[in-house]
């Protein structure tokens, strides 16, 4: 699986690239769009084509749970199962093994900011995750059931999921676990990976896919020295690409310098995954600091809860709760080639959100979807023209 650097911008680690999978090539940067249960919410494989989706990643804990690896590989893994021909990647349930422990007891998390800032959330619950060396038991959401995920049998998940990118366990930490807690979890997660590794070279027949790649997780927290040197460490055990995870600190400030010292020690011509990060200024940024790969359910929950993304509107989010639309025969954006732009009216998708309307969800998730595609793309052509994508210029 070939990555390849087509330009890079002199004096930055901003480049241009593609990845080649055996289901398609990915250029980049790209936004990888969220298929948590194994499809976006509210929208379908062809919706996903025809928008110009490059690559999805589901979540392996839920699949694990509904509808299980074993059916999902005799259906042809996600490729056959979902019908998405495209790339696909798999997380590890690591993030969940997180906001159902650290997460719920610290309040930070999905729902949570993961930008908390210095005050301390209130807890959002009692964790749910019993940490060891050998793994994670963790609960059902469903029926309450005790599960293990170990760094083995993540990848055995994974291996029959056959998506082409899959990423190993890892303990993710909070923003408010103290840095030798977070040197314990991030030696923790170096140990699982190199388990990782292992079992990955023996399960090479299990599954759909025998193309599959392997990415290292990245952990460290916001603590310069530790995540230079998780980085360091990751990139030594010879992972074909790279994935930034775990706790990006208190503030979009600490997730740029943490960004910054994990691309400062990760090989150049592998490629960078940043981990649960999609908002406009935020790909920016990352982008300016080297990252190949965003994965974010963002655009599609704000799309759900009636903000729907255009470039003409103040933080890039139009608010089409807001009464001023009851009337308002544009579109979402004039300049937007989506479909729902193309026939719909703000006071349409107004109406039907107010309404409560299930049609709302899907012309909305696909406005956003589309929305992030063409941003992407438009990065991309500032970096083939030698330029630093800058947000004065895409908000002109």
């Amino acid at each position: 699986m070939p990555f390849e650097v087509l330009k890079r911008i002199p004096g930055t680690e901003a480049r241009l690239g593609r990845l080649v999978t055996a289901h398609g090539v990915v250029e980049t940067p790209a936004f990888v769009a969220v298929a948590t249960r194994g499809m976006v919410k509210s929208v379908s494989a062809e919706d996903l084509e025809d928008l110009g989706v490059q690559i999805l990643i589901a979540n392996t804990y839920h699949l694990f749970l509904r509808p299980g690896a074993e059916v999902v590989a005799e259906l042809g893994g996600l490729h056959g199962f979902t019908s998405w021909r495209g790339p696909w990647m798999t997380d590890s349930g690591g993030f969940q093994v997180f906001s159902l422990g650290a997460g719920k007891v610290h309040g930070v998390g999905k729902i949570a900011s993961i930008f908390p800032g210095e005050a301390r959330p209130s807890p959002a619950g009692v964790s749910l995750v019993k940490l060891t060396e050998e793994g994670a038991w963790i609960r059902s959401i469903f029926d309450g059931a005790k599960l293990f995920f170990s760094p083995e049998e993540v990848i055995r998940v994974q291996r029959l999921l056959g998506a082409d990118v899959i990423l190993p366990l890892d303990e993710c930490t909070s923003p408010f676990h103290d840095e030798a807690y977070t040197r314990a979890a991030m030696e923790r997660t170096h140990r699982w990976a190199e388990r990782a590794l292992s079992v990955f070279e023996t399960t090479k027949g299990l599954g759909p896919n025998p193309a599959q790649e392997l990415w290292g997780i990245v952990q460290g927290g916001a603590y310069e020295g530790l995540r230079r040197a998780s980085a360091r460490t990751i990139a030594s055990l010879g992972f074909p690409g790279f994935a930034i995870g775990g706790s990006l600190g208190k503030s979009k400030e600490d997730m740029y310098k943490v960004v910054e010292w994990t691309v400062a020690e990760l090989p150049s011509d592998k490629p960078r995954h940043l981990l649960g990060i999609g908002t406009i200024e935020d790909i920016v940024e990352a982008v300016r600091r080297g990252v190949d790969l965003f994965d974010c359910a963002a655009p599609t929950r704000l799309a759900r809860n009636g903000a729907l993304l255009t470039l003409s509107a103040p933080g890039f989010k139009l608010n089409i709760d807001n009464a001023k639309f009851r009337r308002d025969k544009k579109p979402v954006d004039e300049n937007c080639d989506c479909p729902t732009c193309r026939r719909y009216s703000r006071a349409f998708l107004h109406h039907l959100l107010r309404a409560g309307e299930l049609s709302y969800f899907r012309l909305a998730t696909l406005h956003n979807l589309r929305f992030m595609v063409r941003f992407m793309a438009w990065i991309r052509g500032e970096l083939a023209q030698g330029r630093l994508p800058a947000l004065e210029k895409v908000a002109q």
